[in-house]
């Protein structure tokens, strides 16, 4: 038997009886949505806000503005914390009455 062809059946041999792995590569794992984030947003542009905390990730927050467009915004933004701010307060309160 020919020596090439003998490596090519060992070779398909381990290929077929080699388990499939269903995980992703790493570096599809591990990325984050936001690379970076802007400060300055006008909020009547704004049409949602989602929020994301992903384990490797720190916490982002995306803008889905009137223009269909997607912006990550610093979650440090003054005016982004006291939204967040009023928005558990009205949470706590509804409980409250209930």
């Amino acid at each position: 038997m020919d020596l090439k062809l003998l490596a090519v059946m060992a070779v398909l041999a381990v290929a077929t009886y080699a388990p499939f792995s269903q995980a992703k590569p790493i570096s599809l794992v591990e990325r984050c949505w936001c690379r970076s984030t802007v400060n300055t947003v006008p909020q009547r542009n704004i049409r949602e806000l989602k929020f994301l905390h992903t384990p490797n990730c720190p916490f982002q927050v995306i803008a889905k503005l009137k223009n269909h467009k997607e912006v990550c915004i610093n979650p440090e933004t003054k005016w982004l914390q006291q939204y967040l701010k009023n928005a558990l307060n009205k949470m706590k309160k509804s409980k409250q009455t209930n």
